[in-house]
This record gives structure tokens, C-alpha cells and sequence, in this order.
């Protein structure tokens, strides 16, 4: 990506290379892999640098927009600083009535977004679902035929709801999006000749074969 700076004010983007005007000359779109860095910075022409360090993981955080700015020769898009996600439900108000923002479906107090915790346990619920219809079809037989489920697959269907309970616990109960993070990061808990991959919320029950 390239920026024009005109007077120290950066007047255009490039988010391609193409052809543009400048004063009363048209340059080609291939000026900017055919010219050095030198030669399109004297007509204005800078390589946008992207500066990433406010910059943080969108499944827990809300990011702001870029802002670009021209300082020391250098075009720099960088991020302002980034916002935890919500933790629980927003809520329609009084306000958002007297707004007009309720859809006709909604009232006062129902659920406008959904919080962080709730898309996770959501996301937790469906991993669990698909855990378990792996062996659906023994239960299914079991109903339709009176044939025993056997007690592996009791045993483990078991587990798979206590370890789901186990989970959602630990999920509603992180302190704060740190926490929340800190349950889903693997890290190293054997050795580096035998590395053990694990993270604290655990992972569901596999069925042994």
C-alpha cells in the first residue's frame, strides 16, 4: 500500500499500483515497482508501513480502524487501542425505544447482542453435540431394538457431559478477557525433546477405540 504526500499531508491511497495524476503529469501503474524508493519519494509516492503493535487478537478484542499518519519522512497505519469484548449480553433499553433501534420482534430488557461467554459456551455446545453423535446410533438402537448401549460408550458419553460442565465453569468464571484468553493458549507442558501441547480449559473426551 502507498500514500501521496502532498505539503506533509497525505492526500491519497494506493491499495494497488495504478496510474494517477499528479499536477499536470500522469504517471503509469507501473511506476511503482519499476522506480526505487528514492525516485517515488521525491514526487511524493511513500510505501505505507503498517505499525501492528496496539494491534490484538479479534477473537477477544475490537479493534480500532487504522489511522495514517506522515511524520519523519515515513507513512505509518497503526491501530488505537483495542477494546475488550463485552463478557455478557447488552440489553435493549429505554433508550434504544425511544430511538426507534427495537425491531418489532423486541422489547425493553431482551437481548440486543450477545456477550463473549455466551458465543463460547455456544461454540462449546456445538463441539459436544458433534462429540456425541458419533455414537448417537447406540442409543438410537437401544431404543428402537432394546440392544444394551455398551458401557464404554455409557462411560464416555458421560464424561463428555461432565468434562462440557467442567468447561462451561471454567468459562463463565474467567476473571476478565486475559483469563478468558489464557484458557484457550496451548502451551508446553512436557519437555522439548517430548513436547505436550495442552491448554487449561482441556479438550472434550476422545472416544478409545
Amino acid at each position: 500500500m502507498y500514500a501521496l504526500v502532498e505539503s506533509g499531508t497525505i492526500t491519497k491511497y494506493f491499495n494497488y499500483p495504478k496510474g494517477f495524476t499528479l499536477g499536470d503529469l500522469q504517471y503509469p501503474a507501473d511506476i511503482f515497482t519499476k522506480w526505487s524508493v528514492e525516485e517515488k519519494e521525491a514526487i511524493g509516492i511513500h510505501e505505507v508501513v503498517f505499525d501492528d503493535s496496539n494491534k490484538k487478537d479479534e477473537q477477544w478484542y475490537i479493534n480500532t480502524n487504522q489511522s495514517f499518519a506522515f511524520a519523519g519522512g515515513t507513512v505509518t497505519a497503526s491501530y488505537g487501542t483495542a477494546t475488550p469484548k463485552p463478557h455478557a449480553d447488552s440489553l435493549y433499553t429505554s433508550q434504544d425505544n425511544t430511538d426507534g433501534l427495537i425491531p418489532d420482534d423486541k422489547d425493553v430488557g431482551d437481548v440486543k447482542t450477545r456477550g463473549l461467554k455466551y458465543n463460547l459456551i455456544q461454540i462449546l455446545k456445538s463441539q459436544v453435540a458433534n462429540t456425541l453423535s458419533e455414537t448417537d446410533w447406540y442409543v438410537i438402537r437401544n431404543t428402537e431394538k432394546s440392544t444394551a448401549i455398551p458401557s464404554a460408550i455409557s462411560t464416555h458419553r458421560d464424561a463428555v457431559r461432565t468434562k462440557q460442565a467442567s468447561m462451561e465453569t471454567q468459562i463463565t468464571g474467567a476473571a476478565d478477557t486475559a483469563a478468558l484468553e489464557t484458557l484457550y493458549t496451548y502451551v508446553n507442558t512436557g519437555t522439548e525433546s517430548n513436547p505436550v501441547h495442552e491448554r487449561p480449559l482441556g479438550e472434550l473426551p476422545a472416544l478409545e477405540s
